[in-house]
């Protein structure tokens, strides 16, 4: 399945760009709404929930925004694999084209708006006056070993959801659950510490917390790294072999 995604190069950037193109087309602002989203859903969070934990967290609007864009970029990034085969089904149908490909273009679209975003959290941490600490180069960890995962889980979710499209609504609400089982917005003091353990499991909550480890100047925790590797390794093992086990029925399903 890689070997055609290096030769095929060039139908990946442009399924990529026709992305973005597409999705701000009818904007005014176009791409700056990259830069005008995260930050904008940070003000409002900041506004009601400093208030609540802001006591409790160092600089808050960083600690936030930290671990929003680390879940932005697994949530949209799955969703969109998810979506990708039965958004291009007329195409597919159409012309031969490997239909992974869409998955890959999918997720790394999302790539591309979270490395946009990414500027947004040095902004915000200059102006709040945060220091940049070395380790930030660290973080490079947790996000590969994050694309590692959300590759994974977009492959198994693609084949899914072609199959069943029921799958579309009950990962829509497993997205919620995640985003409260992930502590983005509060701190895991705050949970009991018999519940804490569970909080560990998930590789999302993994991923922002050794991120925002780096940002505040810590060594992300090993443990935590090493459980995220063996997850999304497993994972995307389980997905490439999914997906090829599949790949060749998917335009049948559609």
């Amino acid at each position: 399945m890689f070997d055609t995604f290096s030769e095929k190069k060039f139908l990946l950037t442009e399924l990529v760009k026709r992305d973005l193109t597409s999705k701000y087309k009818d904007s005014v602002l176009g791409v700056v709404w990259s830069f005008f989203n995260p930050l904008l859903t940070m003000l409002v969070f900041t506004a009601v929930f400093s208030m609540l934990f802001g006591r409790n967290i160092e600089n808050y609007p960083v600690y936030y925004l930290a671990g929003r864009l680390m879940f932005d970029f697994y949530s949209s990034g799955t969703k969109g694999a998810m979506n990708s085969i039965r958004r291009n089904a007329n195409l597919l149908k159409k012309i031969f084209v490997p239909k992974s490909m869409f998955t890959v273009s999918a997720i790394c679209y999302e790539l591309v708006n979270f490395l946009i975003s990414f500027v947004i959290l040095f902004g915000v941490m200059f102006i709040t006056g945060a220091p940049f600490h070395p380790t930030l180069i660290f973080s490079l960890i947790p996000l590969s070993l994050l694309i590692i995962l959300v590759f994974g889980v977009g492959l198994i979710l693609a084949v899914c959801n072609t199959y069943f499209s029921d799958i579309g609504y009950l990962y829509n609400v497993f997205r919620l659950v995640l985003l409260y089982a992930s502590a983005m917005f509060y701190p895991i003091e705050v949970v009991p510490s018999k519940v804490q353990i569970l909080f560990t499991l998930n590789p999302v909550y993994c991923a922002m917390t050794c991120f925002r480890q780096c940002v505040y100047g810590v060594f992300p925790d090993v443990t935590m790294l090493l459980y995220m590797a063996a997850f999304g390794i497993t994972t995307l093992g389980i997905g490439i072999i999914l997906f090829k086990m599949y790949e060749k029925k998917l335009s049948l399903e559609l």
